[in-house]
């Protein structure tokens, strides 16, 4: 191993206990490959076993905590009891090859496509349809449901009960997935929020809902865990829309999930050193930076964005962050970890082979959207 990586492959033990091999962790992405009935299949047991035996921690994709939650066709779900057998097999696939296990729990909200809820109907915190993204991009005149009171409550109650679900399926932790624009941010957000009642208008109040359910989940691990589980929690800094979320009220959200129960934070980025669209002073420093700033040694943030080669990791960790998490660059390379840690790093491949889906073992619908989606990974 080439000394310069060294602090790369060094263990990483958080504060409950659990400690990771190293400080690359696999960041959660669709795969658009479970069964019909949220089930998950082979080819997607094997997809995650073929990326499990490098890292330290393997994020799952998002699944959904209740039926009106499922935001992606051939998305595994984890909204009843009858999934912790599909859920188990999941768990045991990444824990058998040396790495922890968390599984990412979601509601789409005004993202998910009418034909995967219950009677078509999408729900969101307000009637705003979504100007990137989801149903509203293809059938504009189509608007969420504003959610009840007593309906947010039992979306509250559904992550709780999906984290115990979690626990007994053998996961070592959930990740709450607040970014990437599904139902947490959508509370969050000036733009997808316009209500008037305690989870709407001021930014205290549209901080309600995503604390509420970090405070469900928290106490259920309190509750039913026997060992220690991880929480972690992500989020996006920042939203195109106007209004929209800007980076100062994303470090406040950020310095209030800092004093909560959680175990880390990880921000959702395309780019690592990106840079502030509005909302602080200094548009040249990066979001890393600002967030780093504001979180200080209270919580581990996980990193994440185009980090392809051995020298882009190096310098992203340079920057502070613990842990960094690695999502296209594991589909293209698998052995990224590996090749690391045998001083091979010049051998990591950056760029996705088209002639190589077998060997990369990425089921066919994970394929088609790479394929087909130009620009979204190097090489197509």
């Amino acid at each position: 191993m080439n000394q310069k990586y060294q602090d790369l492959l060094t263990p990483y033990t958080f504060k409950n206990g659990i400690e990771l091999k190293n400080r690359i962790v696999m960041a959660p992405m669709t795969n658009f490959s479970s069964n019909q009935d949220g089930t998950v299949t082979e080819a997607e047991v094997s997809y995650y076993e073929r990326r499990s035996k490098g890292v330290s921690m393997v994020i799952t994709a998002c699944t959904y905590v209740t039926a009106n939650g499922k935001g992606f066709h051939g998305e595994f779900g984890a909204d009843n009891d009858e999934m912790i057998p599909s859920l188990t097999k999941l768990a045991r696939s990444i824990k058998a090859q040396g790495a922890k296990a968390v599984l990412q729990i979601f509601h789409g909200g005004r993202m998910c496509p009418p034909e995967l809820v219950p009677n078509g109907e999408i729900v969101g915190a307000s009637d705003v349809p979504a100007e990137n993204g989801g149903v509203s991009t293809e059938q504009p005149d189509v608007k969420p449901r504003p959610l009840t009171e007593t309906e947010i409550e039992e979306i509250i109650e559904a992550f709780g009960e999906t984290t115990r679900r979690a626990i007994e399926a053998g996961f070592d932790g959930v990740e709450i997935h607040g970014a990437n624009g599904y139902l947490i941010q959508q509370f969050f957000s000036p733009h997808s929020n316009t209500r008037s009642d305690r989870f709407g208008g001021s930014l205290d109040k549209r901080m309600a809902f995503p604390l509420a359910i970090v405070d469900k989940v928290t106490s259920v691990v309190k509750e039913y865990a026997t060992s220690p589980f991880l929480v972690g929690y992500r989020f996006s800094p920042e939203e195109p829309e106007t209004p929209g979320i800007t980076m100062d009220e994303t470090l406040k959200l950020v310095d209030a999930l800092a004093d909560k129960e959680l175990d880390y934070l990880h921000v959702s980025l395309f780019e690592f050193y990106s840079k502030p669209r509005r909302g602080v002073e200094d548009l040249e420093k990066s979001r890393i930076a600002y967030l780093q700033e504001t979180i200080g040694d209270r919580i581990p943030l996980i990193g994440v964005g185009s980090i392809y080669t051995a020298d882009d990791a190096h310098e992203a960790f340079e920057s502070g962050v613990p842990l960094l998490a690695l999502g296209r660059e594991l589909i293209i390379d698998p052995d990224w970890v590996q090749k690391l840690a045998d001083g091979k790093e010049s051998d990591i491949v950056t760029e996705i082979n088209k002639e190589k889906q077998e060997e990369l073992v990425i089921p066919d619908p994970l394929w088609n959207v790479i394929i087909h989606t130009p620009g979204w990974f190097p090489g197509v």
